[in-house]
């Protein structure tokens, strides 16, 4: 294969990375025409976008050196995301995973607790998905379930709900004290930003998916949701694990702005790597490609 060829594949190759980016961005581009029903951009919008992927970029560059950096150390990480639904908190761990490796960095979304789970020490089964060293996970909703959802929908309770915040504290200080580092962040819209949201996933039928009865429950109960998360973070807004809100009603910007965030909390550095070498591969005269039967292709449709 000719030099030429083998830089223009490589181009085309980091020309997909950036398609898988775009495809992440559907959805915005959606509520941008659905928003402007005659699809047309400023200038000042384009470049506002443009920037927008030029510093998303870079911060995830920076995402890689910390993931390098937590794996040479063996370094400890647990960062929770709570929030309103629709808040975008599933959007801004995309954007943390997606360069990330997922043996190193991966998220830990648990469904509702079942019968046998619901009888045990109400971490246990959190604590299954610890980290160990050169770890890091993300929490898309943790324990502080009790403290909203359980809460207002009647899951829990008063004396569990009590106990929850009795022993919170000394749990999270329990996970600190034994090298994991925890950051909690809260995602905070408004009233309107969450019922816009809302509506565009009933009419979108690619994101429908994301409304369950709980949802529109919870868009029903707001205000018992809002009292819940001031005495939330009032509770358990301790020294070791503080909480960190995040403005969110504008999307790009709370990415931006949380994983720039989220880049402060550890020390980092550029861990320096190894040359790499590509090996040459080695031939056999006696070895012969077989050809793959038809019947087990995957047709070609496209």
């Amino acid at each position: 294969m000719q030099d030429q060829e083998i830089l223009s594949r490589i181009h085309r190759d980091i020309a997909d990375s950036y398609d898988e980016e775009l495809e992440l961005e559907f959805e915005d581009r959606l509520e941008d025409a659905y928003a402007d029903p005659a699809g047309g951009r400023s200038e000042a919008d384009k470049e506002a976008r443009r920037a927008y992927f030029r510093e998303l970029f870079r911060l995830q560059g920076e995402l890689v050196k910390l993931q390098d950096w937590v794996v040479a150390t063996g370094h400890k990480v647990v960062i929770l995301f709570e929030g309103r639904d629709a808040a975008g908190k599933g959007g801004v761990i995309k954007r943390i995973t997606q360069r990330l490796n997922p043996r190193v960095c991966r998220v830990a979304a648990l469904p509702a607790p079942n019968d046998r789970e619901r009888t045990q020490w109400y971490f246990q089964r959190y604590v299954s998905h610890l980290p160990a060293a050169g770890e890091i996970v993300l929490f898309d909703r943790s324990w502080y379930n009790r403290a909203g959802v359980e809460r207002v929908m009647n899951f829990c309770t008063d004396e569990q709900y009590e106990e929850f915040f009795r022993t919170v504290p000394e749990f999270e200080r329990m996970l600190v004290s034994s090298g994991i580092q925890l950051v909690k962040y809260w995602f905070s819209i408004s009233d309107e930003e969450q019922h816009l949201r809302f509506l565009g996933r009933i009419h979108d039928p690619l994101k429908q998916w994301k409304l369950s009865p709980m949802d529109l429950e919870s868009r029903r109960r707001w205000e018992e949701y809002t009292k819940a998360k001031e005495i939330m973070l009032e509770r358990t807004h301790i020294p070791e694990a503080p909480w960190w809100v995040v403005q969110a009603v504008d999307k790009k910007r709370a990415r931006l702005n949380c994983i720039h965030h989220l880049l402060q909390q550890m020390p980092y550095e550029e861990v320096a790597r190894s040359s790499i070498d590509l090996p040459q591969r080695e031939r056999h005269d006696d070895y012969e490609r077989q050809p793959v039967p038809q019947e087990i292709l995957v047709p070609e449709i496209y």
